[in-house]
């Protein structure tokens, strides 16, 4: 599969497309209009750092506890149901009168529901296409992310200008049903990945299985510690500047967008392994320049040039797929997904109290100084892991974990997705 137009032939994949395309408005006119209701409540930078990246923090118990169900329920259904339980969760939140400890108790509902939609949504794509279809596949579902984000922020806070946050929170409950209707109507009932019921059993020994591999332990930190503490930084563009928060967003997407453009679709196959570690470092280092505090058009700009760093996590879920036998795709994807939304639900509540303690540019710039630290230890990590390898007389046997899950066959697989 060579081109978008081939991505768009593939039965199914454009209701796929166009229902995660509603999904992303949702997401981030109801993340901006929540953080915004929080922060005039409160007044707290972090209290609206979490109220908007709260869910993920509960990413951590579903990827402990639900995660195989990734491979062992019925993707459609599964999606549906998520999707109408985000719409449930939004209208509740633009009730008048709900108290704080209300709306973090919904925002933590909402994460241990989403635990389950990275994998699952990402296991149907890895079904809906072929096998070299799915870096492509993925570019463009990253790119239609950038520029969902941009349109859901740049509408959101337009709508912020005129309307209360509650109604937001409605137009986003509308936005999440409406996926939900186009994944009910567009996709056709697929039997699960893998057989047996879904537990924490199995769950705890699929974790255990993909997390035996040093090669994908480094690319799982790789993809949840720089991503997660960069988005700590943007957790704070509420406080950092209430009035400007939606078009510094929007200007973080356009980077995210121009980044997946560039390294789904132009970067050669052969030159893309050795982008990660610089798109990473990109990815932190505008971010150390807000300790000047600079005007919107400058800030603006520094925001959409680190997000262009963002492509790197293309990169690493293709070496994670190489990684990762196919039946297992599903639960891979979904622990990558649970773990970057932890860490960067944790990079969010860790943001707002250094931004609470200093201010908010202070933050950032802690943030980011900490996210090229991390990226400069796991490349030297993988580095001299490389070099031990090299300086082995042999490659060995090459040994099978102790236990698998049930009824999942074990074997080697030829590619690792980022």
């Amino acid at each position: 599969m060579r081109s978008y137009r081939d991505l768009f032939r593939t039965p199914e994949f454009t209701p796929f497309f166009l229902s995660s395309a509603g999904l992303t408005v949702a997401q981030t006119i109801g993340g901006l209009a929540l953080g915004t209701l929080v922060y005039r409540a409160t007044d707290s930078p972090l209290l609206s750092a979490v109220s908007m990246f709260g869910p993920q923090l509960a990413q951590v118990l579903g990827a402990t506890f639900l995660l195989s169900g990734a491979d062992r329920l019925p993707p459609r259904s599964t999606l549906t149901g998520i999707g109408l339980s985000f719409a449930a969760g939004s209208a509740l939140l633009a009730l008048p009168g709900l108290p704080v400890w209300g709306v973090f108790a919904v925002v933590l509902l909402q994460g241990l529901v989403a635990s389950l939609g990275g994998g699952v949504r990402w296991g149907l794509l890895n079904e809906i296409l072929s096998k070299d279809g799915y870096l492509l596949g993925r570019s463009v579902f990253n790119m239609l992310s950038g520029l969902m984000q941009i349109t859901g922020y740049a509408t959101g806070g337009a709508l912020l200008a005129v309307l209360s946050p509650r109604a937001c929170l409605l137009l986003s409950a509308a936005l999440y049903a409406g996926s939900a209707l186009a994944v009910r109507l567009g996709l056709t009932a697929r039997p699960p990945r893998a057989s047996g019921r879904p537990s924490a059993a199995a769950t705890w020994r699929t974790n255990r299985l993909l997390w035996s591999s040093s090669p994908r332990r480094l690319t799982y930190l790789g993809l949840w510690l720089p991503n997660g503490l960069v988005v700590g930084c943007e957790s704070l563009y509420v406080s950092y500047d209430p009035r400007a928060a939606g078009a510094l967003f929007a200007a973080a997407a356009l980077g995210m967008f121009a980044g997946d453009v560039t390294v789904g679709r132009l970067v050669p196959a052969a030159l893309r392994p050795r982008l990660a570690t610089p798109l990473l470092l990109l990815l932190a280092a505008p971010y150390l320049l807000f300790a000047l505090h600079p005007a919107l058009p400058w800030s603006a700009l520094l925001a959409a040039l680190a997000s262009v760093g963002f492509g790197a996590s293309l990169v690493q879920q293709e070496r994670l797929m190489s990684l990762t036998p196919d039946e297992l795709s599903g639960h891979a994807l979904g622990l990558h997904s649970s773990g970057m939304l932890t860490m960067q639900g944790v990079a969010a509540a860790l943001a707002g109290s250094v931004a609470q303690l200093t201010s908010p540019a202070v933050a950032m710039t802690v943030m980011a100084a900490a996210s090229a630290a991390v990226t400069l230890v796991l490349a030297t990590a993988r580095g001299s892991r490389s070099a031990g390898r090299a300086a082995e007389p042999g490659p060995g046997p090459v040994p099978q974990p102790e236990s698998a899950p049930e009824s999942v066959p074990v074997r080697r697989s030829e590619r690792e997705p980022s």
